[in-house]
């Protein structure tokens, strides 16, 4: 285990979960051309009550990634099959919820986040045509991690740009060619998220590194098992409230502001997501090592994983932070035309030069906790970063406004990778003693 070992599954993954953001990206830009900031904050406002839908359940992938990579360095082909089946159920019956409550649910959010009549209207729009792909977005999300913790890291990465660039191609075709607006946007996301359900089937079957066969009811829902899947799931669960708690006083504290403040937010937020799943591809990559190393009881696979998380955590956030720096203006012109968002958000922008240095650790090291499944530290630093957050938004916001909202964003941030630092030599002490080491 080498860097170029390691770089070899980090940047096929990064590559792969960096089109993740480019299509919340392509579908700022493509509406960010159109003659009104609404249309953009429209779209930021249907987009983020998907990702609090999404995101909630963001564990899907997280877990199954983690569960699968444990049964492939274990040689199990069982529970390789469980890690799939087992999540896969649950996506399907939250999907279906989610269609059944789509209109409390869209009550619900407008009501939270209180934009003006115009944006309302076009997130109304956004969210009545998206929200068909519920069902499929979960079981996407159970595919995607089951591909990655079976280190099939080529098949994920075609699985993505695939459906992603399908997804680009069509929002700018039905917005820019057949002028459907919004209502062609969140179209082309359906059609998108289908065929990648579609295509993650059929890839399932052609690369799966065993004979497949469907499990029994007796082994679906074995106790011990689904009582460890769920321990796991709910920690993550709470992580992510925590990090929808956060992006929703955001979102709606930046709307307070006014429609070209929410506008501008909206298009840093795209660059920030960008960044963060830049971070993502090397989290994913130590999360595989970390659960293969966990399955096969390899401490030194372990130790030299973790050691190259922290490396590459620092390079990386160098390398973003002055690539942003260099070209701020171009890329915020990237996303849209009206000088009055552009100016604000060159204006606030700086803040995203500071964000990767901030985050590198948090985000990288949360890979190697959840290769360990091991939750509950991440779970605590969250709760812990969002209890900050709340407290200097609410003291800094009334006196520096939108300075003062990246201000708590950016401290938000520092926190959720200090607080996991400090659980980290807990982790290193578990994992390197073998008696304590599991097979999943």
């Amino acid at each position: 285990m080498n860097h170029r070992t390691y770089l070899t599954l980090a940047i096929p993954l990064t590559i792969s979960t960096m089109t993740t953001p480019l299509l919340g990206a392509v579908d700022t830009a493509v509406v960010g051309q159109l003659p009104a900031p609404a249309y953009i904050a429209g779209v930021a406002v249907g987009t983020l009550i998907f990702n609090t839908l999404y995101w909630v359940f963001g564990f899907l992938r997280v877990s199954t990634s983690a569960f699968a990579a444990q049964a492939n360095g274990a040689s199990d082909p069982d529970q390789g099959v469980l890690a799939l089946s087992r999540p896969f159920l649950l996506a399907v019956i939250v999907g279906m919820l989610f269609i059944l409550l789509q209109w409390p649910i869209e009550r619900a959010a407008l009501l939270v986040i209180s934009p003006d009549a115009d944006v309302s209207s076009f997130a109304v729009e956004y969210f009545r045509i998206r929200i068909w792909g519920a069902p499929f977005t979960l079981m996407n999300y159970v595919i995607l991690g089951w591909l990655m913790g079976m280190a099939k890291i080529k098949e994920s990465l075609c699985l993505q740009i695939l459906t992603n660039v399908l997804n680009m191609v069509l929002a700018i075709l039905f917005v820019h060619a057949f002028s459907f607006g919004v209502q062609g946007v969140a179209t082309a996301t359906l059609i998108a998220e289908i065929t990648a359900f579609v295509l993650g089937l059929f890839i399932i079957v052609k690369a799966s590194p065993f004979k497949w066969k469907t499990p029994s009811i007796q082994a679906l829902m074995d106790t011990d098992s689904m009582k460890r899947m769920f321990n796991v799931n709910k920690d993550l669960f709470i992580r992510t409230i925590c990090l929808l708690v956060v992006i929703n006083m955001f979102t709606a504290k930046g709307a307070s502001f006014g429609t070209e403040f929410l506008a501008a937010n909206a298009v840093l937020f795209q660059i920030h997501y960008i960044m963060a799943y830049f971070f993502d591809g090397f989290a994913n990559a130590s999360s595989i090592l970390v659960g293969k190393a966990v399955g096969a009881n390899d401490k030194e696979l372990y130790k030299k994983t973790f050691s190259l998380s922290k490396q590459w955590s620092i390079i990386t956030a160098f390398v973003i932070s002055s690539l942003y720096a260099f070209f701020q203006e171009p890329i915020i012109g990237l996303f849209t035309n009206l000088p009055s968002v552009i100016e604000i958000s060159v204006k606030y922008g700086t803040w995203l030069i500071i964000y990767p240095f901030a985050a590198c650790f948090g985000l990288v090291l949360y890979g190697v906790f959840t290769g360990a499944t091991e939750i509950a530290p991440v779970r605590n630093s969250m709760i812990y970063a969002t209890v900050l957050y709340i407290i200097i938004q609410l003291i800094v916001t009334p006196i520096w406004h939108n300075h003062g909202l990246w201000l708590a964003f950016i401290i938000y941030t520092i926190g959720r990778s200090g607080f996991l630092i400090m659980y980290t030599p807990r982790l290193n002490k578990k994992m390197l003693q073998p008696k304590e080491l599991k097979v999943s």
